[in-house]
């Protein structure tokens, strides 16, 4: 498999997992009551389209073909976050978990495909690159509003 091949394969696995954290956010604004998380979570539903309208461009510079569309993995995770949410006590602190857990797996696939960094154009590696940091400090940020949520609960 060529390398022009390997990045747009890399690329797409990356949109898919954009696609379905922006709609994952958006789920998570419906669910919550709170004014302040409602808030957050639009504003990471928006960064994720911007992820992917980012990607998108590059790849069509490319003379690649972006996937647009998310994942049943992803649709099978945000039903769970929504049953979750139903049946728990403190409903934002759960849908923060399972933010925080699908952006664990989101820094995973960056980190897997940046493993594959020599066969992409520097572009695509430093968007990558700049996309999972950002993503990292999301991780931290959902932490700390786990840690605020839970203590409203107390």
């Amino acid at each position: 498999m060529d390398s022009k091949v390997n990045t747009q394969k890399y690329l797409n696995n990356i949109l898919e997992k954009t696609y379905d954290a922006q709609r994952g956010y958006a789920n998570a604004a419906e669910v919550t009551d709170h004014v302040d998380l409602k808030r957050w979570f639009a504003q990471q539903g928006a960064k994720r389209t911007q992820y992917a309208a980012s990607l998108t461009s590059e790849m069509k510079g490319m003379k690649e073909k972006p996937e647009f569309d998310g994942s049943v993995t992803g649709d099978m995770h945000r039903g769970w976050m929504n049953l979750k949410a139903a049946f728990s006590s403190n409903k934002d602190e759960t849908i923060l978990e399972e933010c925080l857990r699908g952006e664990k797996s989101a820094v995973e696939e960056y980190s897997e495909v940046l493993e594959h960094s020599k066969e992409m154009p520097q572009t695509v590696v430093t968007i990558l690159t700049a996309q999972k940091d950002e993503i990292q400090s999301t991780i931290n940020q959902i932490k700390r509003l786990e840690d605020i949520a839970e203590h409203l609960n107390d």
